[in-house]
């Protein structure tokens, strides 16, 4: 695994978010990160709320960084996780807080959030490790950050909202699952999803403070009777543009000044 460089950022988190996540929508600058696996795109500014100013860093997922060729929004299988989540590393930030839009497999209201405490990855083609040239077996028995998930949960409650949990089950995409698929995938997870992973096992594979929050923009595919389009979807993420961005700046400054989750050893006794 490359060296890690990292550059000094007094930064509160780092937002990775998905789709109808506009870093754009915030007056921050554009910064170029380099990494070993491709340059990203880092918006980083400061943002009042509640009394407090956070520095915040924000990363569109889905973003081209390569203007030469391409689309502007990339699909969920061809998505550089190892350049996004080197890029937190290298600009010296610890905490992540990741957006992913899912359909719900079982009674959550569209509309609604859920913080990921567990998660089935069921991806096929994606590079899923930071270590190619050595044997390293992260430990994954919590794989979200349990200080930043409950600042989540605790936000979410405070503004009202039902604070679900629940595993988050990875799909491969780009295409929606089937009804057989979702019959079979409600048995052992509650939302789906085509971005949570790898980029959670990336974090904890550089000792990152890593946690999801899902916005449920839909029933699982089969389960409304009637087909599903990615119109609704990017259709239910602006409806909660808003409330997202509330939820997510509460939780932040919730946040103890330093962390005391383990996180950061999670790669401790993983090397053979």
């Amino acid at each position: 695994m490359p060296k890690v460089s990292k550059k000094q950022h007094d930064i509160d988190a780092v937002v990775i978010g998905g789709v109808g996540f506009n870093p754009d929508d915030y007056d921050f600058r554009t910064i170029k990160v380099d990494t070993p696996y491709g340059t990203v795109k880092v918006k980083t500014g400061n943002v009042a709320h509640r009394n407090r100013i956070l520095e915040l860093a924000l990363i569109q997922r889905h973003a081209n960084n390569d203007t030469s060729s391409g689309a502007e929004h990339l699909p969920p299988h061809k998505l550089n996780y190892r350049a996004n989540v080197w890029a937190v590393r290298s600009l010296g930030a610890n905490r992540v807080i990741a957006t992913n839009s899912v359909g719900t497999m079982g009674s959550h209201p569209p509309g609604s959030f859920l913080v990921a405490d567990d998660f089935i990855d069921l991806t096929r083609s994606r590079v899923n490790t930071f270590y190619d040239d050595m044997t390293v077996h992260v430990d994954m028995t919590k794989p979200y950050c349990p200080e930043i998930s409950d600042s989540l949960l605790n936000s979410l409650e405070n503004n009202e909202m039902e604070p679900f949990k629940g595993v988050y089950v990875c799909t491969e995409g780009p295409r929606f699952e089937t009804a057989a698929e979702i019959r079979m995938l409600g048995t052992f997870g509650d939302v789906v999803g085509m971005t949570g992973l790898p980029e959670v096992v990336l974090a904890r594979e550089l000792g990152l403070c890593y946690a999801s929050l899902c916005i449920i923009t839909n029933q699982a595919c089969g389960l409304a009777g009637n087909k599903l389009t990615a119109d609704e979807v990017v259709e239910m993420l602006e409806m909660k543009k808003e409330t997202l961005r509330t939820i997510l700046l509460d939780a932040i400054i919730s946040l103890p000044a330093h962390s005391n989750c383990g996180c950061k050893d999670a790669i401790k006794g993983a090397t053979i």
